[in-house]
């Protein structure tokens, strides 16, 4: 390897997990790990159990500074790190890919650290294959790396030269370089939102009557922390401002609060700086009056009166805000009625550069659902069918078509 590859910029800052499996060339990771963590890259190891005879766990944490992941449960018994690990990680590494390990992944095989690691993994992956050359053009083994790159995955070709064998021809790792360039080409095509903060809004806000009770509607959150989720892991800076009673995703920052006024007010606090306000919520229209100090009780009460006054509304708010000019919003309209025109209606009033509306009526999707389907209109005129589909689905599709009007 090169001395000093230098790191590409695409890489700084980044989140690598790096998967390394028993082929011979794996001691030379240890020497890259190195340099992706002196040139600004996080990287968290998982080895198999045959790498560990060519290069020590112990190496790969003293140059990463991070605990290597050899086995399936965490110490102390925790199940689940390469779950985590797939969470976290923004880039894969999968190298040296031996002949095995290409036909276990490609059978979807999960019985240790990195292929369970690539399973749960939601980001791009390299694979970096190296082996015996005649190994490298069977048929069997040229088959799997086919249908590898058939699914999205990046196989380099080894590198030309003497292998362990005493053979020379193609079935070495590739020179750092090479690596570097693979991760960095691979990150940009999948991290297109990357320098981009976006702000994202989720959930149905609580509007208290009193200590114990509160007005709101059926939004479980699901559909705007799809979203936050899915621009996190395209590269955004995510601000996650949520009513919903969920978790916050992985890298996104998480706002919680509770009603229309806090939501607006934690809008005015982080949307400085944003390119894309996403407002997925289902913020309440009304508020109470007043809420009362002690709980309301029914006793020597034949009936209760609710005096309600409406809530700011939020996108006319900021829209009427010169310092979020610049911010390209997209509203959510859920609809019980004729939904084009209800859609097209708000995407006006509210002066939104985008809208997607669906019809709550539905059982099938929306509130409380795992699914979704609805119509996404532009302010330009342009419109899209969004056939029923999971919303982790429905929010790629919805930063796919929003991207390019970005700039």
């Amino acid at each position: 390897m090169p001395a000093d590859p230098p790191i590409p910029s695409e890489l700084v800052g980044r989140r690598l997990a790096l998967l390394v499996t028993g082929g011979i060339a794996a001691y030379k990771l240890v020497d890259l790990t190195s340099k992706l963590v002196q040139g600004g890259c996080t990287v968290r190891v998982a080895m198999t159990r045959s790498a560990q005879r060519f290069a020590g766990a112990a190496a790969f944490r003293g140059v990463s500074g991070q605990p290597v992941l050899t086995d399936l449960f965490a110490p102390g018994g925790a199940a689940e790190p390469h779950v985590e690990l797939g969470d976290w990680a923004q880039m894969i590494l999968l190298a040296p890919a031996t002949a095995d390990v290409l036909a276990r992944v490609v059978q979807g095989r999960g019985d240790d650290p990195v292929t369970a690691t690539l399973l749960a993994a939601r980001c791009p992956v390299v694979i970096s294959p190296a082996m015996n050359d005649a190994m490298w053009a069977n048929a069997a083994v040229q088959a799997n790396v086919a249908e590898l790159r058939r699914r999205g995955l990046s196989v380099l070709e080894p590198a030309s030269g003497r292998l362990a064998s005493g053979h020379h021809g193609p079935g070495r790792l590739p020179e750092a370089s090479a690596l570097l360039a693979a991760l960095a080409s691979a990150t940009r095509s999948a991290y297109d939102y990357a320098g981009l903060k976006v702000v994202v809004t989720a959930g149905g806000t609580r509007e208290e009557l009193d200590p114990v009770r509160y007005l709101s509607n059926h939004s479980s959150g699901k559909m705007g922390i799809a979203i936050a989720q899915a621009a996190a892991q395209r590269g955004a800076r995510v601000i996650l401002i949520s009513a919903a009673q969920m978790p916050s995703p992985p890298a996104v920052e998480m706002v919680p609060v509770a009603s229309a006024v806090e939501m607006l007010a934690a809008l005015r606090e982080h949307l400085d700086g944003a390119r894309l306000l996403v407002m997925a919520a289902a913020v309440a229209d009304f508020r109470p009056e007043r809420r009362e100090v002690d709980k309301i009780r029914r006793q020597g009460r034949s009936h209760l009166v609710l005096h309600l006054v409406p809530n700011p509304d939020l996108l006319l708010e900021l829209a009427a805000e010169p310092r979020f000019k610049d911010v390209y919003r997209v509203g959510f309209a859920a609809e019980t009625g004729p939904l084009e025109e209800l859609a097209r209606t708000k995407l006006d009033r509210k002066h939104l550069d985008a809208i997607v509306a669906n019809d709550v009526a539905r059982s099938d999707i929306a509130f409380g659902s795992d699914y979704n389907a609805g119509l996404l209109l532009f302010a330009d005129g342009t419109r899209f069918d969004l056939e029923r589909m999971p919303k982790s689905e429905m929010a790629g599709r919805l930063l796919d078509q929003v991207r390019p009007r970005l700039g």
